[in-house]
């Protein structure tokens, strides 16, 4: 990884689908949907002041958004917030957005 560069794609964890847990409503409210399926299936990480994370996920049998989200440093606060997304991409390969 460059410095300022972001991870190679990883497997969703627990701890990566507790953050799109807590973004859900954020994601639906910018894309004016409803997802009732809701599954992180594939990340990357970027440090900076604090972790974005670049995850894949699905969101119906066939249909996956990428999604950005920012996670504070501890010391402040440890905020969790979305700032961006890409609909309509399939399981391809997650690229910095």
């Amino acid at each position: 990884m460059l410095c300022g560069g972001t991870t190679e794609t990883k497997e969703a964890t627990e701890e990566i689908q507790a953050l799109v847990d807590k973004v859900h409503a954020d994601l639906e409210a910018k894309d004016g949907n409803s997802f009732p399926h809701f599954k992180a299936v594939a990340y990357k990480s970027q440090i900076v002041n604090g972790t974005n994370y670049f995850v894949n996920i699905q969101v119906d049998d066939d249909k996956f958004f990428h999604a950005g989200i920012h996670q504070a440093l501890p010391h402040a606060g440890s905020t969790v917030s979305f700032h961006s997304h890409q609909p309509d991409k399939s399981r391809d390969a997650i690229e910095y957005f």
